[in-house]
């Protein structure tokens, strides 16, 4: 992704900063300090958002801080003094006030209106609210939850992604049974139950092979369709995901125990500002901006209930599709963050080392959520866009 503000390029793909055309060197926590500035949308960054995703978290000091911001001011061609750039917001943090504009995570603004939504009867005759857009071959991204088909379209976090998705494909998405603007109150959250509605998307929209792009609980789902109907997948783009559910694996060190996850759903699902949020929400996303904490809130309040994000968490802990794996003769490509506390990176690795044609990618990242202002994002866009071409 490429930030570019005053005479400034921040080429996060590259790794690179470039002042007046020129490249300028940069300590690596300082290109970290600038990148998360560039993506914060204007908001202040607290001192303690800086060290979690800067630091990883670790002990710093003040002094420490301030030393890295002077230098990316310095390199940015800014100063203490003037502030054109990086402004001190006292006992609050920091904000970038230059404007910056973002390539790489292109195509419709945040202001365009969502893709016309239409349903179809799974199965089971529930009904599934999908869409499409974009152009190129057709890639359909499997429902999941914390999904809204009009509220991803102004979301921070889903928004980049469909957009830059859409650039290189026809993008077919759908909201997850029991969520969004799918049938909401349906006792039917099998695992077969999801694959119908995925085929039943793919089979509204007269496509006859398609790749796939699945992530988290999705992920068991695309396995299961693509084992039951190996002529309709071309390729498939796996990312966090898992084959065994949590309540059947063996937990991971520093993987969260289903009811800690239940408790906190239960205590402050769409809560703004609760603490039970704010723990849910730094297990999925600890590196979000507060505007993206926000939107991501919003959609909780408005696409499923408390009680219902309760059952649709216990009926994806309890998926299983490790007798599908065997079954799927695709190539398939499984990124994994390198420090997921949702889905550990062992559910990948078991997964490459199953499927007929896989291969392994891991992300330098903690955020489950992927989130485009990182340089993991970048990465993981690129990868996915390339093998589902069939360039990878």
């Amino acid at each position: 992704m490429i930030h570019r503000f005053a005479d400034c390029t921040l080429d996060t793909g590259r790794h690179e900063l470039c002042r007046d055309g020129m490249p300028v060197h940069v300590e690596p926590q300082v290109f970290a300090l600038l990148a998360m500035m560039a993506g914060s949308g204007g908001e202040v960054v607290s001192k303690d958002e800086l060290i979690a995703r800067v630091w990883k978290g670790l002990n710093v000091s003040d002094a420490t801080i301030s030393a890295r911001i002077n230098a990316a001011r310095k390199a940015v061609g800014d100063d203490g003094t003037a502030q054109r750039v990086i402004r001190t917001v006292p006992k609050l943090g920091f904000q970038m006030v230059a404007p910056v504009t973002v390539e790489g995570a292109a195509g419709p603004a945040k202001t365009s209106a969502a893709p016309a939504i239409r349903y179809v009867a799974s199965a089971d005759g529930e009904l599934i609210a999908h869409a499409h857009h974009g152009a190129g071959p057709p890639l359909v991204r499997v429902g999941h939850w914390l999904s809204h088909l009009e509220l991803d379209w102004d979301c921070p976090v889903w928004q980049p992604l469909m957009a830059r998705l859409g650039e290189h494909f026809t993008l077919y998405q759908y909201d997850q049974r029991g969520t969004g603007l799918s049938t909401r109150d349906t006792g039917n959250l099998s695992l077969d139950a999801f694959a119908d509605d995925l085929a039943a998307v793919v089979e509204a929209n007269g496509l006859t092979r398609v790749a796939i792009f699945a992530a988290s609980q999705a992920v068991p789902v695309a396995l299961r369709f693509a084992a039951r109907h190996p002529e309709r997948v071309s390729r498939m783009a796996l990312y966090g995901g898992y084959s065994v559910g949590r309540v059947y694996r063996e937990a991971a060190p520093g993987e969260v125990d289903e009811e800690t996850i239940l408790g906190l759903i239960r205590a402050g699902w769409g809560r703004e500002g609760s603490a039970f949020l704010n723990a849910f929400l730094a297990l999925f996303m600890p590196d979000a901006t507060p505007g993206q904490v926000k939107s991501i809130v919003r959609i909780q309040q408005q696409s499923v209930s408390a009680e219902s994000a309760v059952l649709l968490r216990q009926a994806v802990d309890r998926l299983v599709a490790e007798d599908d794996l065997a079954h799927v003769r695709v190539p398939v490509l499984l990124a994994h963050a390198r420090e997921d506390a949702i889905h550990p990176f062992s559910q990948s690795q078991r997964m490459a080392a199953k499927l007929p044609d896989a291969r392994l990618m891991m992300l330098d990242t903690r955020n489950h959520m992927p989130l485009p202002q990182e340089e993991s994002w970048e990465k993981l866009m690129q990868a996915v866009i390339s093998f589902c071409l069939g360039d990878g």
